[in-house]
Formats: structure tokens, C-alpha cells, sequence
């Protein structure tokens, strides 16, 4: 049914791409782009990879993201569309390692320590 799938992560969220020839619509959890995500920026951050490669207009994408906050949503979800447009056409790969989409950023949110007031932050010392 799809030519190419990829899964993306970023943080706790995690996003299942499903790309396809089409117009270019982008439909995100069943809405449209500009309704599920309102910030300008983040648009653009999801739209760059597609940009890059000049696919914009040549491809549509089924996108479910799940978990996390608009940023890591956005982050998994630019992850994922990476890893389905080098599964659609595999020569896109050294123009989107060049800009730095291939590789996943691993950081999460560290967990919090018994005694501590969050992960690393404790209580001011006192001499006496």
C-alpha cells in the first residue's frame, strides 16, 4: 500500500512515517499539518528534510506520533521521514547525513535520584 515506512524517535515520542507518490499532503494523527501543529517553526522543521530533497511536492505522508511534547513529537516525526525517504530513494542519504537528519539524538530527560531535589540538584549545604 505504502512505498516506504520509517519509525522516528526524539526523547519519550515516537512517530511511524508512512510515505507515498502523491501531491504532497501531510496528514498528522488524521489532521491536517497546519492543524496539528500551529508553530511556524516547528512547521519548517518538519517540512526541512522534505526541502532539502526537493520532495516536497512529489510525495504524501501518513504520519502517527505518539508520546512526549510538541518538540519531541517534532523531532521523532523529522527522524522517521528521514528514514523513509532513504528507504524511497536511497541516493537522498549523503544529502540528508550532510545536514545532519540521519543520525537520532539520544538525549532524554534524566531520572530523577532519591535525596535529591530533581535529577542532579540538591539541597544547599550547611555548616552549621
Amino acid at each position: 500500500m505504502y512505498k516506504s515506512y520509517g519509525t522516528g524517535r526524539r526523547k519519550t515520542s515516537s512517530a511511524r512515517v508512512y510515505l507515498n507518490n502523491g501531491t504532497g499532503e501531510i496528514k498528522i494523527n488524521s489532521k491536517l499539518l497546519n492543524d496539528f501543529v500551529k508553530s511556524e517553526t516547528l512547521k519548517s522543521n518538519i517540512l526541512a528534510p522534505l526541502v532539502v530533497t526537493k520532495m516536497e511536492k512529489k510525495v504524501d505522508l501518513v504520519i502517527n506520533v505518539t508520546g512526549g511534547g510538541p518538540g519531541g513529537q517534532v523531532g521523532a516525526i523529522i527522524h522517521g521521514l528521514t528514514r523513509a525517504l532513504i528507504k524511497y530513494q536511497n541516493d537522498l542519504l549523503p544529502i540528508l547525513r550532510r545536514e545532519g537528519y540521519v543520525t537520532r539524538d539520544d538525549r532524554k530527560v534524566e531520572r530523577k535520584k532519591v535525596g535529591l531535589r530533581k535529577a542532579r540538584k540538591a539541597t544547599q549545604f550547611s555548616k552549621r
